[in-house]
């Protein structure tokens, strides 16, 4: 029997779990099922302004559309010159902008994840005029300008950003603030405890983020976001959903690794993974995922990577794809190591060379490194590694029989 948005969201909240991945549809209710989940952790009395209380009083910080309406465009339709993204009173930014001084750090995640070319400004504390030549304070990092840097100490001026570019910029915003909670709260000395902001922080509530983001990207920042999960010490738990299986499936692996992090903290049992479905009476369930290849994506990514074969048109993003196919398909063999799929030596054992192929060029922390063209060489080791996986290991027998 389906249930109502509010009973999922109280069967999230009543797991005991660190971390909950959902994969759903678009269209489904992801959002709505943010908004509910918040209700359900922090319930607000209609018409109360969330975001102008302290932070101090946050038990959720959830990133979706409604974070967006946060931030709104001021086009400057009178003189068409100054395109400002403004910032609408908030604990969070005030926080993370003002209180911890990140600007920077915001700037250096947006431009990961978009180009080392587009460059966001605050703006510092100015006066202007408004209605009647009254004389308005507006007050710092309450307003951003963007503009392309053209290495020549010169650059486009003011410019509007793309929704997809902005999308990027938002939530840059909220990983860095999501970045110093974790540190914040991982600092606290038990013995010794001081009070910080985040001290009834219980939840944090992550809706697609990708939606916008190209494969390449799209990786980094799965990576990136499972990374700093799993150094969080605290009693955090954590909602991710989304509609890309890529998404979904990096995550998945990322998660379900009981490798020791920097805070020897993370443990795969403490991961679940559902898909939410919507019944045609507007119900949905929320039905629990295998621990092993949630969807059998892997063969979808051997498609997408000989297409890319076919056409030329090899990236280094294409070894994030590579790693995940072995990953996937050694859970589905019983190898405890992904590496045992890869082509041996003389004595037996998996090729060194190949290992470390694939192991650097499917992670990366910075995206000058991500997009920078892969030699002729590195695209002809891809496509042998994979050559040697599908005819090795009898994918699609029965295509070719």
């Amino acid at each position: 029997m389906g249930k109502t948005l509010n009973e999922i969201a109280k069967q999230l909240k009543d797991a005991d779990k660190k971390v909950q991945l959902i994969y759903a549809f678009n269209g489904t209710g992801k959002t709505r099922l943010s908004r509910a989940f918040k209700q359900e952790i922090d319930p607000k009395v209609e018409g109360d302004d969330a975001p102008l209380s302290d932070l101090a009083d946050k038990r959720i910080l959830y990133y979706s559309a409604f974070t967006e309406d946060l931030f709104y465009w001021d086009n400057d339709l009178a003189l068409d010159a100054e395109y400002k993204l403004k910032i609408q009173p908030n604990s969070f930014t005030d926080w993370v902008l003002k209180d911890q001084g990140q600007d920077q750090s915001i700037i250096s995640t947006f431009q990961r994840y978009t180009s080392d070319k587009l460059t966001p400004r605050f703006n510092e504390e100015y006066k202007t005029k408004g209605e009647g030549d009254k004389e308005i304070t507006v007050k710092a990092f309450s307003e951003v300008t963007f503009s392309l840097e053209r290495g020549d100490d010169e650059n486009s001026g003011n410019l509007k950003i793309s929704k997809g570019e902005e999308s990027n910029f938002i939530w840059s915003i909220f990983y860095t603030l999501l970045e110093q909670a974790i540190f914040t709260l991982n600092d606290v000395q038990p013995d010794y405890p001081e009070p910080t902001p985040f001290d009834n922080l219980q939840h944090v509530f992550v809706d697609d983020p990708v939606s916008s983001l190209d494969d390449n990207h799209l990786i980094q920042l799965a990576v990136d976001l499972a990374q700093i999960i799993k150094s969080n010490k605290s009693s955090i738990r954590f909602i991710i959903t989304t509609h890309n299986p890529v998404f979904f499936n990096v995550l998945c692996n990322e998660f379900g690794s009981d490798e020791k992090t920097e805070h020897y903290s993370w443990k795969s049992k403490w991961l679940s993974k559902w898909r939410l479905e919507k019944n045609e009476d507007g119900t949905l369930n929320l039905v629990a995922q295998p621990n092993d290849s949630p969807f059998a994506y892997h063969l979808h990514l051997i498609s997408l990577l000989e297409e890319a074969i076919k056409s030329g048109q090899i990236e280094k993003y294409h070894f994030n794809l590579l790693r995940n196919i072995l990953e996937k398909t050694a859970t589905f063999l019983g190898h405890k190591r992904w590496e045992h799929l890869l082509p041996e030596t003389a004595d037996g054992l998996p090729n060194p060379s190949a290992k470390r192929i694939v192991n650097f060029s499917s992670h990366s922390k910075h995206a000058a490194e991500e997009v920078q063209p892969l030699k002729p060489e590195e695209k002809k080791i891809l496509e042998n590694l994979l050559k040697h996986i599908v005819e090795r290991h009898g994918f699609w027998r029965e295509e070719n029989t």
